[in-house]
């Protein structure tokens, strides 16, 4: 799977920073931090909407489904034709509707929630210190008062 998600990232490249994050037993392809693409297996999966679906039903591709507790769970992404593997262009263009499909669907829910639409990267917090010097207080000692 690695050689795939290397693949695609750098043939993804027109549309950002493209980065793969591993899950489960497949990948997610990142761009701006949104998830538009899955790689299961050999196969890759692009984010889609109720418009983008029928492109991918012509050619004859399936959405992504798992079984969970007994249940079928669709998550939205289709089966990418074989054939964008070999033809870059067309690559880029159904990858860059499926970014579209999954910032439209962040800012559905950003605004939903009253938020903001992309997640910003958190500030990393200082680390604690460790060992004695953790234990004591950071004060000055009291001086007395003149009076």
């Amino acid at each position: 799977m690695d050689g795939i998600a290397e693949f695609l990232c750098d043939a993804l490249r027109p549309l950002g920073p493209v980065v793969s994050k591993r899950m489960f037993s497949g990948a997610g392809l990142f761009c701006d931090g949104l998830m538009f693409g899955l790689i299961f297996g050999d196969a890759l999966y692009l984010k889609t909407d109720a418009n983008s679906q029928a492109a991918f039903a012509a050619e004859g591709m399936t959405p992504f489904v798992y079984e969970a507790k007994g249940r079928k769970v669709a998550l939205g992404y289709w089966r990418a034709p074989e054939r964008l593997l070999d033809e870059p262009d067309d690559l880029v263009a159904w990858s860059r509707l499926a970014l579209a499909v999954a910032r439209s669907k962040a800012q559905a829910k950003a605004k939903a929630k009253g938020g903001h639409a992309v997640k910003r990267p958190r500030k990393s917090a200082p680390k604690a210190a460790s060992g004695p010097q953790a234990r004591k207080p950071n004060r000055r000692p009291l001086k007395p008062r003149r009076a």
